[in-house]
Order: structure tokens, then sequence, then C-alpha cells
């Protein structure tokens, strides 16, 4: 993923949503190939399982967009960094918008096709409509076709802060 390079921890911390003092916060420093210095900041409380994640370039970058067309399994092992403030949209499968429950992670493209497909596969189990269930099997099977290389999609990322990148060649970035 990168060299970490120091870990900073808290422990319990007051959390904001229980109240209990049973947070803890970590900040680490990674050096990430391509993409430069970044913190990683964490917060999770034992108590009520409250969670946040971000991450922050250490330098100050530019709000950027990037677009990145999966087009072969390979595709699926490229570095994704997207912090709490970006937006992340899959055409014809979903958009993930920030807001508060935001969360900032390191992963790949297959980590977060995966994420999506949970996401997707929970919505089909918890819907009341069968024209819902049927509508979240046909994304499953969509994202299983892209996961096996059968299928191409363009993911694209917008981020006002400037903290997230798809880190390819064939990545196109430009302002946003």
């Amino acid at each position: 993923m990168g060299e970490e390079k120091s870990i900073e921890k808290l422990e319990n911390q007051p959390c904001p949503m229980c109240q209990s003092n049973t947070l803890t916060l970590m900040e680490s420093e990674m050096d990430i190939p391509f993409f430069g210095i970044a913190f990683l900041f964490s917060m999770e409380c034992s108590n009520c399982k409250y969670k946040k994640a971000d991450i922050e370039a250490a330098e100050q970058k530019e709000p950027c967009k990037y677009i990145f067309e999966v087009s072969s399994e390979k595709d699926l092992n490229v570095r994704l960094i997207k912090s709490s403030q970006a937006t992340i949209k899959i055409p014809r499968i979903m958009t993930i918008t920030p807001g508060p429950a935001s969360q900032g992670y390191i992963s790949n493209i297959e980590g977060l096709l995966n994420k999506v497909k949970d996401v997707i596969q929970q919505t089909k189990e918890s819907a009341d409509e069968k024209e819902d269930r049927l509508k979240a099997i046909k994304l499953i099977k969509k994202i299983n076709k892209i996961l096996f290389g059968q299928e191409k999609i363009k993911i694209t990322i917008e981020d006002p802060s400037g903290n997230s990148a798809i880190i390819s060649d064939k990545t196109i970035k430009s302002k946003l």
C-alpha cells in the first residue's frame, strides 16, 4: 500500500456518539507511491462501534476529477485513494456522495466494486418490492461481470479537497 512512517494513538477519548471514554484516535503518516505523503486519520469506539476515517495529503492539492476505465481484470488492482469529501460515480450502478458519515480510505478498484456490491446486496435483502430486488440482482450481476473482466465500466472520482486519486497511467485527471 505504501510505507507507513509513524503512528500516533490516543485511547480512552470521549466518543461523540455515546459519550463514553472508549474512543481510540489514530493518525498515521504514509508515503504512497505516485501520490506523496498522506495522513490517515481514524476513530473507533469500542462501546458503540462508531467509526470514522479519512485521508489527507500532506501538501495542498487542487480540486480534481479522475476518470478511469476498468477494461480488464488487471485494472482491478489499480490503487484508489478516496477522501471523505469525494464523490464516486459509477454510471448505471451507483453514485457515492460525501456526507457526515462519509469515510476516506485507500483501496483498489476491486475493493471499491466489492463495497458497492455489498451495499446493493444489503439493499436487495431489505427491499420490500419485488421490482427493487430484481433491480439489485441485475446490478450485482453487472458488477460480477466487471470483476471477471467481461464488461467495461468507467469510474469517476470528483474531490473538491484534492485528497483523492486513482493511480494509473490510464487515469484521466482534470481540474474540478
